[in-house]
């Protein structure tokens, strides 16, 4: 017989769910679109060492290789039956789906999820997230409901696309940097770090410092902090301990005279940059640190191959000066099973959506 009248056979989709979290989310995070590679086991513990939770994971295989592992938390009143992945906000609250995984693998694992939950959360994903995506329209087609709430904008910079177009950055933007970076030389020393792998942990002390004496200190409770102790120190720290996830964090730090001064933190994902967090001292601030060391930040990272800054949400005027475009929107979704579940998300659909932001 020849070998095309041999006839390949669907592959046979399985899906199980088990308590705590699964070794093979990090199998499956390996086998997700680069922007997805840091969903991996570490990325989910740290979440529930630092914000509490006990996790169960569902796991679709195909032909016995995990295509998809999703964790899930309780959320809200029990009675409810409501799941959500849990996680950090930034850069966005997703899983891990193999780019080769079927709509009958994505069949399959709603079919059981719906064995143990009444509906399940996602998010903030932006609008083009893969799985999220996936799951969504494979959702609908299996009879569920699926209802978003809007969050916000995202704001995203192409790089190489600003090269084509010309010089980036533009000189008077590198001479106004000059100029700056003489004044700030009045207050002593400036140094320029880049941080990366093997300097966390350890790096955050100093990223915390700068929080420390930031705006978001002197205004906020300094909950929203990223890397304070009574912030989020304590999810980075964890998410640090994985060296694939520790591999990917990268920051641009300022010193004046050996003092944290300013940092721009940011998680790189293949040649994708998700801009986490950035802060100065406002002693300062006459002398713009932020935008000087984000320049430099920018220009380093293009360096190492990445193509595009993922800026985020909020406070799109300094993005757009930088040459930001608006990019996909940030939503909050909402998956009811079939029955009794997606009948009332119908019905309180537009309540959902209106305890969302209102789009800009």
């Amino acid at each position: 017989m020849l070998l095309a009248d041999f006839v390949r056979l669907p592959p046979v989709a399985r899906a199980s769910i088990a308590d705590g979290l699964a070794a093979a989310i990090d199998i499956v995070a390996e086998r997700a679109p680069p922007s997805h590679a840091f969903l991996r086991y570490g990325w989910y513990a740290a979440a529930l060492s630092a914000y509490g939770g006990a996790a169960r994971t569902l796991l679709v295989e195909e032909d016995g290789e995990p295509v998809l592992a999703l964790p899930f938390v309780a959320a809200g009143p029990r009675w409810l039956g409501l799941a959500a992945i849990p996680g950090s906000y930034w850069p966005f609250r997703s899983f891990p789906l193999a780019t080769d995984a079927t709509e009958a693998s994505l069949r399959v694992g709603l079919a059981t999820l719906a064995a143990s939950v009444n509906g399940l959360r996602i998010g903030p994903v932006y609008d083009d997230d893969p799985a999220a995506a996936a799951l969504i329209a494979a959702a609908r087609a299996s009879g569920w409901t699926a209802i978003d709430r809007f969050v916000a904008d995202s704001w995203r910079l192409d790089m190489a696309a600003q090269e084509r177009d010309g010089a980036w950055p533009r000189g008077s933007t590198l001479r106004k940097n000059r100029f700056h970076e003489k004044h700030l030389a009045s207050h002593g020393t400036p140094e320029w770090h880049f941080l990366s792998g093997a300097d966390w942990p350890a790096g955050f002390a100093a990223l915390g410092r700068i929080e420390q004496k930031s705006w978001i200190a002197s205004r906020t409770d300094g909950s929203d902090a990223k890397f304070t102790a009574i912030g989020h120190g304590a999810f980075w720290q964890a998410a640090a301990a994985d060296p694939a996830i520790a591999a990917m964090l990268h920051a641009a730090l300022l010193t004046i005279d050996g003092e944290p001064a300013a940092f721009s933190f940011d998680l790189d994902a293949g040649t994708l940059k998700y801009a986490i967090a950035n802060s100065y001292d406002p002693a300062f601030a006459k002398h713009s640190p932020g935008k000087l060391l984000y320049y430099r930040n920018l220009v380093e990272a293009r360096g190492r191959g990445v193509a595009i800054v993922d800026w985020g949400a909020g406070d799109s005027g300094y993005k757009q000066v930088i040459g930001a475009d608006r990019g996909p929107a940030i939503r909050d979704w909402l998956l009811l099973r079939p029955g009794w579940p997606a009948w009332v998300g119908r019905l309180l659909r537009g309540r959902w959506r209106a305890s969302g932001h209102r789009p800009g």
